[in-house]
């Protein structure tokens, strides 16, 4: 077996690793194909204030169970599977309250606890989520990154009278763009750079806007009516853009904060007030891998645009590398531990 770890910030290794042993109620996922993250790469910069190091990083990762633990009835050996990567105590008022991603006690395979870029991982069986033995590896460690998508609109609500406004082209704009266009909604996505708004016309979005060149309110001002959006989405991670996001806003309008900053912004009660305006955060997925199993499988989603460059697991490094120099190329750069 080998690991990528992070031995530090700014040192990646791959090095041997013992076998996993499985508990009771764990099965052992020999992964196929895993996903580099945004998040992943904090941890290697040493920006990620919950990892611990060393780390085995990765979350986003589909594989096959080799073995079951004791008690392990909803899937088998040789079942083809993607891992949710949020484990909760199913205790705390989180849990209790449904919403399983904010757990109190919460762990995240590749951040709290050694994740998935490995050969083989023993996980929760509640964790590995089941799909069709004919969705190639690659696509199903998509399911992750649209969970992202999936939960900040689940958050926000989504339908399709709704005009979306998103900050950021990145993956997640392009996913939230993807999950939104589902539900029939009009996206408008804002961004610095060309290419990545190029690419999001190409994944549905309505209306582009390079935000070096158009002033993103006065785009929007006649959208909805001369209301605004009604659903914003920070996935830029800025905060100043909050500010922004309440003046933009529809009356009743929802947004949903996926940014990780530590950073105070100035805010304006009265428009929150005024427009009655909700403000949600979104963290991780509140156990929707299978809804975005059955989207894919459906064919109601094609994310596999999503993937831009494959590497063996052997070249992590390179990969690392490539979305360090040229972060314009890379959409979702996988890694494959099946070679």
């Amino acid at each position: 077996m080998v690991a990528l770890i992070v031995e530090k910030p700014h040192v990646l290794t791959l090095a041997p690793e013992r076998d996993s042993a499985i508990a009771a109620g764990e099965v052992l996922v020999r992964v196929q194909r895993a996903g580099i993250c945004g998040s992943d790469m904090h941890i290697y910069h040493g920006a990620n204030p919950f990892a611990v190091y060393p780390r085995v990083i990765g979350h986003e990762f589909s594989g096959v169970v080799e073995a079951v633990g004791a008690g392990v009835e909803t899937v088998a050996v040789g079942d083809h599977v993607v891992v949710d990567p949020v484990v909760s105590c199913g205790r705390c008022y989180a849990c209790r309250a449904g919403r399983t991603n904010v757990c109190g006690h919460l762990e995240v395979f590749g951040v709290h606890r050694d994740g998935g870029f490995r050969n083989r991982v023993a996980v929760p069986a509640a964790n590995a989520i089941k799909v069709r033995d004919d969705l190639p590896f690659s696509i199903a460690a998509l399911a992750e990154p649209l969970s992202i998508a999936a939960n900040v609109l689940s958050r926000t609500g989504i339908g399709p009278d709704d005009v979306v406004l998103i900050y950021g082209a990145g993956t997640v704009g392009l996913t939230v763009v993807q999950v939104a266009k589902l539900y029939g909604a009009r996206c408008v996505i804002a961004d610095l750079d060309d290419a990545r708004l190029a690419r999001a016309k190409e994944f549905g979005a309505d209306v582009i806007l390079n935000s070096t060149r158009v002033s993103v309110p006065g785009a929007v001002r006649d959208e909805n009516d001369g209301l605004g959006p009604t659903v914003v989405i920070d996935g830029a991670g800025v905060p100043a853009l909050l500010e922004e996001a309440c003046r933009l806003a529809s009356p009743a309008g929802r947004i949903g904060l996926l940014g990780f900053s530590p950073a105070p912004c100035n805010i304006s009660q009265q428009e929150i007030v005024k427009k009655e305006l909700t403000l949600v955060g979104s963290r991780l997925n509140r156990r929707l891998l299978p809804q975005v199993i059955d989207w894919i499988e459906s064919g109601r989603l094609k994310p596999e645009k999503l993937i831009t460059q494959v590497f063996p697991a052997a070249d992590a490094a390179e990969a690392f590398a490539l979305i360090e120099r040229d972060p314009g190329s890379t959409v979702k750069v996988q890694l494959d531990f099946s070679l």
